[in-house]
């Protein structure tokens, strides 16, 4: 299993997202977040079709810290009912860049 994620969470506003990664970060939780904006979505929800702006943040983490740190952190001040907050594994990545992951997230 691979030791690193890149992790996808959406967020309704650019306020929310730099709330949501400067919380990952101090926490150490993130070795770093990329707020990507604006983002258009476009997905059903309780039966309706919707199609709202958003804005993704982009996350390097490890994947020891995802299911017990990193995802309640997240939902604990998430606007949303349900966030997306999905994990892909980083299979490859510069020796450098994931040392420093490592160095930065407990």
């Amino acid at each position: 299993m691979p030791d690193y994620l890149v992790v996808f969470i959406t967020a309704p506003s650019r306020e929310t997202a730099e709330q949501i990664s400067d919380m990952l970060v101090q926490k150490k939780l993130a070795a770093c977040v990329n707020i990507v904006s604006p983002i258009n979505s476009i997905y059903t929800w309780q039966g309706d079709t919707c199609n709202d702006e958003e804005v993704l943040l982009v996350v390097k983490t490890k994947m020891s810290l995802f299911d017990e740190k990193l995802v309640p952190a997240v939902l604990e001040m998430h606007p949303y009912d349900e966030p997306e907050i999905i994990g892909l594994p980083i299979v490859a990545g510069s020796k450098g860049y994931l040392n420093w992951i490592d160095d930065v997230t407990p």
